[in-house]
């Protein structure tokens, strides 16, 4: 008999499996999304000092859903937290989602914006 798995434990094992390959340092730090039913949030991550340097959450504008909409926001605000403090270049962690809808505009909000990955 095979088990189903859900879809929250299989984007964890895509995750983990990105997880190997994607690493930020101070220089280049990884982008992280993640995306819940009520939030978009962002982080900047250094994995080689295991900090974080900027983190951004649509709660942060007021805005209260996970849209495609609050996702453009989160990804414009974090990338301008970053250009002020001096980040350009950082290597997208898309945390196991696939690239389409939120996750796709938060980048390509975070691209216009000034960052590059």
């Amino acid at each position: 008999m095979i088990k189903k798995l859900s879809k929250n434990i299989s984007r964890q094992k895509r995750h983990l499996r990105i997880r190997k390959i994607v690493d930020g340092t101070a220089d280049r730090p990884r982008l992280s999304v993640y995306r819940s039913n009520n939030a978009v949030y962002a982080q900047l991550i250094d994995d080689v000092n295991q900090t974080t340097l900027f983190s951004a959450r649509s709660q942060e504008l007021g805005l209260k859903h996970s849209n495609i909409e609050s996702a453009k926001a989160v990804g414009k605000l974090i990338a301008e937290k970053a250009v002020a403090g001096g980040v350009k270049s950082v290597v997208f962690d898309r945390s196991g989602y696939l690239y389409h809808g939120c996750i796709k505009s938060l980048a390509e909000a975070a691209r216009s914006a000034g960052l590059e990955f």
